[in-house]
């Protein structure tokens, strides 16, 4: 049997499309959630999961941050899909059928100018790839879905327009999760790694711990802080830097963080993507 790896959202999703495009050896285990996507790894149902972290045009994906550092599992790559948004409908439906077009928010509000242009009214569903299912199963030619066209092929639903988003470079960055680390040799490449601290409780405490980053010349690209614990004082920071534990500058940078640091977990030691390898310092 095939390895198997787990995502959030139906078949067609496109999370589903982030798996088939890194692990086409894989079967696609759809999940409610993004819990039950990480219960299937740590349950052996899935050997590997691929939950999406950011959007290049939405920030941060919900729920995902504070979900990691608890999930027992270990970043291991990180996967970009291009997000193209397609307008799906029945076969033999044309453009001019179309009165309304249903879909996850986000993509809705991603397609604006086209649906005004066209006079086709947005309606929220629960997903992408499950508004093309709905889609397909209520037979209504003059309705259609936003979304992939791999949910398009699945429900058998054609294309009626390609690419409609308002925004060119709409990406979404995906980290694959396994139960274990997987790192990388250093000197293998680039590569990324990925952490979660909180800052002791002294004045200028973060301050000073992103100093030995700068001091060591490590490029940190991205830094965010989020509640924990249900309190406005427990404040849990979530960071990737460019660059291996075990390379000189990253290793006194990291020492030099736990000084400031109350606890500090590195979620993952994992290959950079080199078409969004950056490579340079802040």
């Amino acid at each position: 049997m095939p390895a198997t790896i787990a995502f959030q959202g139906e078949l067609g999703a496109y999370s589903h499309q982030a798996c088939h495009e890194a692990r086409p050896d894989h079967a696609p285990l759809p999940c409610p959630t993004f819990e039950d996507a990480i219960e299937a790894v740590r349950q052996g149902q899935a050997q590997l999961a691929m939950l999406p972290v950011e959007n290049s045009t939405y920030g941060r994906v919900a729920d995902i941050h504070s979900l990691l550092p608890h999930s027992g599992l270990h970043i291991v790559e990180e996967a970009f899909v291009r997000v193209h948004i397609n307008l799906l409908a029945l076969p033999g439906a044309t453009l001019s059928d179309i009165r309304v077009a249903q879909s996850h928010t986000v993509l809705l509000g991603q397609c604006r100018d086209f649906l005004a242009r066209h006079g086709i009214r947005a309606r929220v569903g629960a997903d992408t790839a499950g508004s093309a299912k709905q889609i397909a199963e209520a037979g209504n030619p003059a309705e259609a879905a936003l979304a992939s066209e791999m949910a398009g092929r699945i429900y058998g639903l054609e294309v009626l327009a390609r690419h409609i988003e308002d925004h060119d470079r709409n990406t979404t960055r995906f980290l694959i999760m396994a139960p274990e680390p997987l790192r990388p040799a250093p000197g293998s490449g680039p590569v990324k790694t990925t952490f979660v601290f909180r800052v002791r409780n002294i004045p200028a405490a973060l301050y000073k711990a992103m100093g030995g980053f700068a001091t060591n010349g490590v490029n940190m690209t991205k830094l965010e802080s989020y509640m924990v614990d249900g309190q406005f004082t427990a404040t849990q920071f979530y960071a990737d830097i460019e660059g291996h534990p075990e390379d000189p500058p990253v290793a006194r940078a990291l020492e030099e963080l736990r000084y400031f640091t109350s606890s500090l977990d590195i979620l993952g030691v994992y290959p950079a993507d080199p078409d969004h390898f950056d490579g340079g310092a802040d």
